[in-house]
């Protein structure tokens, strides 16, 4: 129930914001508007949407995930992660833009990257799907998203919110430690392999190479 509350509210607040631009553009991300004070865009912004095939994809992703999350965790922090996880992602997003007053973003996606990497760490070596194809360990697979949303960080070559996909994984990944420490224990592994991508980034922040 809590699943389908989470995506209702976040269908009727994106197609709200389809159909009204002002709206829309009074709970977006928008890095100068934080400066001002409105920090609620910092988590309004994560149930907006540009499009529906924005909404759509993020919202069978999280349908795909979620469960498995709240079958380990329980509702309230099957939340915790969700919300956690789209906060955490907005202010990576703002260390990284805090001198582009003109930055813009909306999306779901840190919040849902949390939930995904809440469910990697509980079940590393269930497979997914490269490419929706190429079968892949889950654990694999956090790994190399985490170092190619670096690189889209690093490039800047497209408009995907790597930096929200980044902090939301993380996000994500702390809570459900902090949640479920013993899995600090039983997928030692995975949880130290979990972690090189995240010190790369810092590293390569502190060396100002992003």
């Amino acid at each position: 129930m809590i699943l389908l509350i989470l995506i209702a509210v976040t269908v009727l607040i994106s197609y709200k914001g389809f159909n009204d631009l002002s709206f829309f553009r009074k709970y977006e991300f928008h890095i100068g508007s934080i400066h001002k004070g409105e920090q609620i865009r910092m988590l309004s912004s994560g149930f907006l949407h540009v499009d529906m095939t924005h909404l759509v994809f993020n919202m069978i992703t999280l349908w795909f995930f979620a469960p498995l999350v709240l079958s380990y965790l329980g509702n309230w922090t099957f939340v915790l992660i969700y919300l956690g996880s789209l906060i955490f992602g907005n202010l990576l997003t703002y260390v990284f833009n805090k001198t582009n007053y003109s930055y813009r973003a909306v999306g779901a996606s840190g919040a849902v990257t949390g939930v995904l990497y809440s469910a990697i760490l509980l079940q590393p070596d269930m497979m997914l799907g490269l490419f929706f194809v190429i079968p892949i360990p889950a654990y694999l697979f956090g790994i190399l998203y985490l170092l190619y949303s670096i690189y889209g960080m690093k490039s800047q070559s497209d408009n995907i919110g790597h930096s929200a996909h980044f902090g939301g994984a993380v996000g994500g990944y702390v809570i459900t430690l902090i949640e479920q420490p013993q899995l600090l224990v039983e997928h030692t592994l995975m949880v130290i392999l979990l972690t090189i991508p995240i010190i790369v980034l810092f590293i390569m922040q502190r060396l100002g190479k992003l």
